[in-house]
């Protein structure tokens, strides 16, 4: 039986292989490591289970918009810690990363040691963050009400969500998700609510808040 199962969740396969050895040295064989590439995998690796000791979480997944992921996690899971992997390595990304509840933020830039002492720390309940990520930048009102608003969906809405802002129809949606289109007419209402606003463009523009990369 392991004695830490974590879950790596990054669409490069080279870059999931390099924390996977990175990992297994660290940890030793004490340790169960599943991949996935994409939010849709992810999301149902913890519908079959939610006591995962750590997922490791790419910044630009599949099927994310940019902070999308991690606040969905955050949302969904509380109980799973999250340490967010990102080639982007600007403060504002370690900033932004840590206002929506990361327990940490490794560069990939950062060679294999410094891999396993963050992975280390936060499941000895501690956390991990680059000196940037307390610099002085702001997360701007709107960005924090998305995030507010987007933690209260759930995976099967923020599904929806996600299609309905990459410009498909209600029936688009209902045949790709293999329900009736009631059912997506529902979970609109619902999310519009949840999010406060009242059209499909509004929606795209609030998950775009999580999106913008620059400090505002």
């Amino acid at each position: 039986m392991a004695t830490y199962e974590i879950l790596i969740a990054d669409d490069h396969p080279l870059f999931r292989s390099a924390l996977h050895q990175a990992l297994t040295l660290g940890l030793g064989p004490d340790v169960r490591l599943v991949e996935v590439a994409s939010i849709a995998e992810l999301e149902s690796r913890l519908t079959e289970k939610a006591d995962w000791d750590l997922v490791l979480l790419d910044l630009n997944m599949p099927g994310a918009y940019g902070f999308s992921g991690l606040v969905l996690l955050r949302g969904q899971y509380p109980q799973i810690p999250v340490v967010m992997v990102s080639a982007q390595e600007e403060a504002s990304i370690m900033v932004k990363s840590r206002e929506f509840g990361a327990s940490g933020f490794i560069p990939k830039s950062s060679d294999l040691s410094v891999i396993q002492k963050a992975v280390r720390a936060v499941l000895d309940g501690d956390v991990f963050w680059p000196p940037q990520a307390f610099e002085a930048v702001s997360v701007s009102d709107e960005a924090k009400a998305a995030s507010e608003g987007l933690a209260s969906l759930t995976p099967q809405q923020f599904r929806v969500l996600t299609m309905v802002c990459e410009g498909l129809l209600n029936k688009q949606i209902a045949y790709e998700l293999s329900v009736s289109e009631a059912t997506i007419k529902a979970h609109v209402t619902a999310i519009f609510r949840k999010l406060n606003v009242r059209t499909r463009t509004q929606a795209a523009l609030l998950l775009q808040q999580l999106e913008s990369i620059s400090s505002s």
